[in-house]
C-alpha cells in the first residue's frame, strides 16, 4: 500500500505521529508533506522532533515543490490522509485552490477518485467551515473529526488518540489498534 500523509497547521500533531507509527508497522509506503504551519504547530504541541517524524516516512516532500511525483495523477497511490487538517487547507481543497503540494496532492486524489481522508481541527465550526466541509463530503472526501468517544471507556488521552487513528486506518482496510466494539 502507498499513502500520502499530509500535515497542515492545526492542532493535533500527536494524531499524525501515532498514525505514521502505525502505518510503518503495517509496512505502508508513506509519502509525507508537512506545511510550514504544521511544522510550527508541531514544535509547540508535542515533545517529538520534526526530523524524527520525517524518519517515519519513506519519502518527504517540500510543500513548495509542486513538480514532484505526488502532484501527478499518473503517480498511483491508495489515497491520502491529511491529519491534522486546518480550515485553511479545507478551504483550499474545497475550492480547488492547489497553491502548494499538499493541496495539489489532495486535488489529484479527488480528480482520480482516490480515497481522501481529512481530520479537521477547529472548534467551534463556523458556517464557512461547514460549507467547505459539506463541499468536500459531496466530492467523496471522508471527514473524520477527532471527536471524543466514551462508549469505549477511555481512561487516557492516548485512548482517545488511538480511537481516532483506528478510524483512519479502517478507511484503508488496515487493522485497527483498538478492539472492535461489541454490544453487551
Amino acid at each position: 500500500m502507498k499513502l500520502i500523509v499530509g500535515m497542515s497547521g492545526a492542532s493535533g500533531s500527536i494524531i499524525a505521529v501515532e498514525l505514521l507509527k502505525n502505518l510503518r508497522r503495517e509496512d505502508v509506503e508513506i509519502h509525507l508533506v508537512v506545511t510550514d504551519g504544521a511544522a510550527l504547530t508541531f514544535k509547540h504541541e508535542i515533545n517529538f522532533d520534526l526530523e524524527d517524524l520525517k524518519q517515519l516516512a519513506n519519502f518527504v516532500y517540500d510543500v513548495k515543490d509542486i513538480d514532484t511525483s505526488i502532484a501527478s495523477g499518473s503517480f498511483k497511490t491508495d489515497g491520502m490522509v491529511i491529519v491534522p487538517c486546518s480550515m485553511k487547507t479545507v478551504a483550499g481543497i474545497a475550492n480547488g485552490y492547489a497553491e502548494n503540494l499538499l493541496l495539489r496532492a489532495a486535488d489529484v486524489c479527488i480528480k482520480e477518485n482516490r480515497k481522501l481522508v481529512i481530520v479537521p481541527r477547529e472548534i467551534p465550526l463556523s458556517r464557512i467551515h461547514l460549507k467547505n466541509l459539506k463541499e468536500l463530503a459531496e466530492n467523496g472526501v471522508v471527514i473524520i473529526p477527532p471527536m471524543l468517544t466514551f462508549y469505549n471507556k477511555p481512561s487516557t488521552i492516548q485512548d482517545q488518540i488511538d480511537h481516532v487513528v483506528s478510524k483512519i486506518l479502517m478507511q484503508f482496510n488496515l487493522p485497527s489498534i483498538v478492539p472492535e466494539w461489541k454490544s453487551r
